[in-house]
């Protein structure tokens, strides 16, 4: 509740303090040069999209690259997903299925929002020791409008052992199986 005083008459305003829709689109997305882009029929809302995407927090998988050495030789390393969503256009803060119900607060049901999807990747060494080495660092922003919304991935740091492609394939198949 918010008093205003206008010419000795008392005012009492009631503000609903809630995140607009515009502070979750990233200032520094990328304009030009995105990586990769595709267009896909949608039937949900922005909200399920968003539970999507806090359940894939914390999943995991296993997949062959390089070792991190670069000598040549192949290696079965683990890919842990952390997901974030952007708050107030420049930070962004962990979406997690425990995080998930505070955010959605404000969020329309269409319109764009962004997300970064960071990898985290680790291998067992010979002795079977868990090595962490670097992982990479995605911008995702979905745009939807009506039945129809648009993924945009670009890798924002890291060495792309991951394709752009496959990030939003697993964004795809989140939404596609309901994992929320």
């Amino acid at each position: 509740m918010i008093q205003i005083v206008i010419s000795n008459v008392n005012v009492d305003v009631n503000v609903n303090v809630t995140m607009d829709m515009r502070k979750r689109v990233y200032y520094r997305f990328p304009q030009r040069g995105v990586h990769f882009e595709q267009k896909y029929r949608y039937y949900e809302d922005l909200p399920y999209l968003v539970r999507a995407m806090a359940g894939m927090d914390g999943k995991y998988g296993m997949f062959s690259t390089e070792s991190p050495d670069q000598r040549g030789h192949t290696i079965q390393a683990k890919r842990d997903i952390e997901a974030y969503i952007v708050e107030n256009n420049l930070d962004f803060v962990r979406l997690t299925l425990d995080t998930v119900e505070e955010i959605l607060e404000g969020i329309e049901s269409d319109g764009t929002l962004d997300f970064k999807i960071s990898l985290k990747y680790s291998y067992l060494d010979g002795k079977y020791n868990r090595i962490a080495f670097a992982g990479d660092d995605y911008l995702v922003r979905v745009h939807l409008d009506g039945d129809l919304i648009t993924l945009k991935v670009h890798l924002d740091a890291g060495s792309k052992r991951t394709e752009c492609g496959r990030v939003a394939d697993t964004v795809v198949e989140e939404l596609r199986r309901g994992a929320i």
